[in-house]
């Protein structure tokens, strides 16, 4: 790792262990990466895909999805979103639709998908496309829907319920998407991620059930207001409801003050790790952490 004094160092779990911790979730704060190792698992085929329900039933499928997720082996995830189908690859009767969507991975034995997947299907969606596929191609399904070039504006929060007021400020705003592109994520926080404690790494968050983004995305500039306005609009009504803090890949510029409740407990030992490696600020592009 290059420091902004110009030196490497090596940061692992015995060398620059405060470096170690900070750069686990604070992002681009301390230095620049040249190389890392990692503990890798092997996924080959996995089990997964889209399912999709009418944006009137946003409520009934939030309410179910909680419940299930929340009891789900480590094997199975999905995020819950609301959304458009803009076209293909998806079939011509959903275009231009508004639908409450969940996509799902599994990378359990697969012998035992089918079972797992039965009480999704039970759900009766109105498009479903789940299979085996090789792990690469899930990660990919919708890269096409999204070619570089595009504008997008976000908004972010945590959150731990999908309760009846937090569905249906879900279900007002993904009734009026914007533009085919724009929609509503919602990832789960569980299994191994939960599992550590908040001060584990500077990301404070791990006791939260969901990690929520509301993006615009339009690829007209003219559009940029109304996308814009979606988005805020959509994350004003839920915010009231949220953790308090966001994941900082999902957000904008906005401000010292919602960087800090992102970190919560963890931005004090920050600001003076920042110090010690970064007095000056140099590396300050990015969600800044400022020296103590």
């Amino acid at each position: 790792m290059v420091l902004a004094d110009g030196s490497f160092v090596t940061v692992n779990a015995n060398q620059n262990t405060d470096l170690f911790w900070a750069i686990r979730g604070g992002g681009g704060n301390f230095g620049i990466v040249t190389s890392f190792k990692f503990q890798a698992h092997p996924v080959k085929t996995v089990f997964g895909g889209p399912t999709l329900w009418p944006i009137e039933k946003t409520n009934e499928i939030m309410k179910w999805y909680h419940e299930f997720i929340n009891n789900a082996p480590d094997e199975l995830n999905g995020f819950i979103a609301t959304l458009i189908i803009p076209g293909p690859p998806f079939p011509e009767f959903l275009h231009n639709k508004q639908f409450c969507g969940i996509v799902w991975c599994y990378v359990g034995e697969l012998e035992k998908a089918e079972e797992i997947f039965k009480p999704i299907l039970a759900m009766e969606p109105v498009f479903q496309h789940v299979g085996e596929m090789p792990y690469p191609s899930i990660q990919t399904l919708f890269d096409g829907l999204f070619p570089p070039g595009l504008q997008w504006y976000w908004r972010a929060d945590f959150f731990n319920e999908l309760g009846a007021d937090v569905s249906a400020r879900h279900l007002e705003f993904g009734s009026k998407i914007p533009t085919p592109l724009s929609q509503m994520h919602m990832y789960p926080i569980s299994g191994a991620a939960s599992r550590l404690a908040k001060d584990a790494t500077p990301w404070a968050y791990r006791d939260a059930k969901y990690a929520g983004v509301i993006v615009g995305v339009d690829p007209n500039p003219a559009n940029a207001d109304k996308i814009t306005k979606w988005c805020k609009d959509y994350w004003e009504a839920l915010h009231p409801y949220s953790s308090g803090g966001a994941y900082l890949n999902f957000i904008m510029n906005e401000g010292q003050d919602r960087i800090k409740a992102s970190y919560k407990g963890n931005y004090d030992r920050l600001t003076k790790i920042k110090k010690t490696y970064d007095p000056n600020n140099f590396f300050k592009v990015n969600q800044n952490i400022l020296p103590a």
